[in-house]
């Protein structure tokens, strides 16, 4: 493999202030659709116009797993419904914060529920987003969330229904993202994996680092795991079951804060739990994470895949991948089984480099579909 990394920590945006309140947390756009896809729903259904409605949540959130929406318009005509929730991003600096999420419902001929994209919402033109080329830009877990809001109201095993989603504005708010390059054209992406917006603070999410740390070191644990977000913090304890809950760490993106709370409390092993993407960066030696500071370098991803043994198209097609999971979906695709360990290997070199050899770090790599482990640094036992 290539050898060892420069370590760099660029420094957090300049968005990203101290703030002396609590930070207030709003909706994502897939949580809204859902909301106004169930207002839709109770009218296509034959229902009164709904001023409110309720949507189960993927997880649970302040003590409950539904959320409440005020429905801003709805109507019924000929045969259709449409209803419109306006988002709220709490104090999140997002680009939809206000849009007008449109959801329109008509019958279909075939039971189950197919997605459109509307006015305003993207069509996905390039591969590696986990989504059919082609196709609408809305995630996985939006279009969950939204055939069991509209479940909730219509018997979509005997009752087909076409969803077509809308953003008034959404062209122009997809010049602020990064839609374009991911091959996302046309409006933004309909996204979500727990239907919460959770504003980014510099001072206040290094600080609950921080203090998870804290919390482990009292209760004289010796190694935490680390995981990048909510999805990868599950699979870590899947992986790790007879760890106590103090140990498991979501960091987001303060790798470097968490390591340098390890050193000073002297706790001398971690495991970093991730999917590819944050993977791609630690391992290229980049340790603040944050979408605005650092990119996948795909050139690393090629010199990984090439010390895989790959042969040299399957290289280059990694060298010009879309994003880092169109890269991993080429590993999976040509069987290049060695890869996901060779880079857990280099970011768990450059994790301990990081801490000057204080903390022994491994790093485990876990599919983004499944959660499952595709690859670890060779110091990884899993458990018995």
């Amino acid at each position: 493999m290539s050898g060892a990394r420069e370590l760099r920590e660029p420094d957090l945006p300049r968005t990203a202030k101290d703030r002396p309140t609590a930070l207030r947390t709003g909706w994502t756009t897939g949580a809204c659709s859902s909301a106004a896809a169930k207002a839709a729903a109770v009218l296509l259904a034959g229902g009164d116009v709904p001023t409110r409605v309720d949507i189960p949540l993927p997880q649970p959130f302040a003590g409950s797993d539904r959320a409440g929406f005020a429905v801003q318009h709805a109507q019924a005509v000929d045969g259709w419904a449409e209803a419109v929730v306006v988002k709220d991003a709490g104090d999140d600096p997002d680009v939809t914060d206000g849009a007008h999420l449109t959801v329109r419902l008509e019958p279909a001929a075939e039971p189950g529920i197919t997605f459109h994209a509307g006015d305003g919402v993207g069509t996905v033109t390039k591969p590696g987003l986990g989504l059919e080329v082609g196709g609408p830009a809305i995630n996985p877990t939006p279009r969950r969330m939204i055939a069991q809001a509209v479940g909730e109201v219509v018997d979509l095993e005997r009752v087909g229904v076409a969803c077509t989603i809308t953003v008034p504005g959404g062209q122009t708010m997809a010049r602020k993202t990064t839609n374009r390059r991911l091959g996302i054209v046309g409006g933004i992406s309909i996204l979500g994996t727990t239907g919460i917006v959770r504003p980014f603070s510099t001072a206040s999410w290094r600080a609950s680092v921080v203090q998870a740390v804290d919390v482990a070191a009292a209760a004289d644990q010796d190694l935490v795991v680390l995981a990048t977000g909510g999805r990868t913090e599950r699979a870590a304890m899947r992986l790790l079951p007879d760890l106590a809950d103090v140990c498991f760490v979501e960091l987001g993106d303060f790798t470097g804060a968490a390591l340098r709370r390890l050193t000073e409390r002297g706790i001398g092993r971690c495991v970093f739990v991730g999917m590819i993407g944050k993977l791609a960066k630690l391992g290229a030696g980049i340790l603040m994470t944050h979408y605005t500071r650092s990119k996948v370098d795909l050139g690393y991803l090629a010199e990984i895949t090439a010390d895989a043994g790959a042969p040299s198209d399957v290289v280059d097609a990694v060298a010009v991948a879309n994003t880092a999971r169109h890269a991993y979906e080429l590993w999976q695709h040509h069987g290049v089984e060695r890869a996901p360990s060779l880079l857990c290997a280099q970011v768990a070199d450059n994790l301990t480099r990081f801490t000057d050899g204080a903390v022994d770090a491994d790093a485990v790599m876990v599919d983004f579909d499944t959660l499952e482990l595709v690859g670890a640094s060779p110091g990884w036992r899993a458990p018995r």
